[in-house]
């Protein structure tokens, strides 16, 4: 097996996690791999994927976007990243294709609740974003808040409202996008009932 130093610089590379694959090109095979595990070095994030331990472990951030490159950040995750709420959620909420895996979503760590969305509105909103000094992919604030009034049933209802009074203050929102996002996603009589009355 490589020398540990080797490949604890192999796992900084890729940002403290792995793919199976990725080992393998490494020439890391089954039997290294469940050799690190045995000494505590690496841990199993979900099946596939390898995380190096240590004190200098990747923030959740990083873990989210490499085991999920195709989800981009929503609802409550996005509330507390643009500060209209603040409470932390419990679980990375996630926006992904309806036509994706769910059982890729069963995972004890860390926490998801996926949203799966119609791939023809996934990518309305999207935008890069920064998160613990790593990059993410994230939906913007009109998207962000036209989300909350299509789910507005199911998020708590303090939560709800602190997003919705956050962003009518917000003077860096933009209420031309906010309308072109409401009108695509069928959102335009509650963004005039709730939002409208204070524009």
């Amino acid at each position: 097996m490589l020398p540990y130093d080797r490949i604890k610089d192999i796992f900084a590379a890729h940002n403290g996690i792995m793919r199976t694959s990725e080992l393998h090109n490494e020439h890391l095979f089954y039997k290294d791999i469940q050799t690190l595990i045995d000494h505590g070095l690496i841990e199993k994030v979900r099946y596939g994927y390898y995380q190096w331990v240590d004190k200098d472990n990747p923030s959740e951030a990083v873990i989210v976007t490499r085991l999920f490159p195709d989800a981009i950040m929503c609802m409550d995750t996005a509330l507390f990243y643009y500060g209209y709420s603040d409470r932390a959620p419990l679980a990375w909420h996630l926006a992904v294709s309806k036509d994706s895996g769910k059982s890729r979503f069963n995972i004890g760590y860390p926490f998801i609740k996926p949203y799966y969305v119609e791939p023809s509105i996934l990518e309305l909103g999207a935008v890069n974003g920064e998160m613990e000094g790593n990059p993410i992919r994230i939906y913007d604030k009109e998207r962000t808040i036209c989300d909350c009034l299509r789910y507005m049933g199911k998020m708590d209802r303090e939560i709800f409202n602190k997003a919705m009074r956050s962003f009518i203050a917000d003077n860096g929102k933009c209420t031309p996008r906010l309308s072109e996002y409401a009108k695509k996603l069928r959102v335009m009589q509650k963004v005039k009932m709730i939002i409208g009355v204070w524009m």
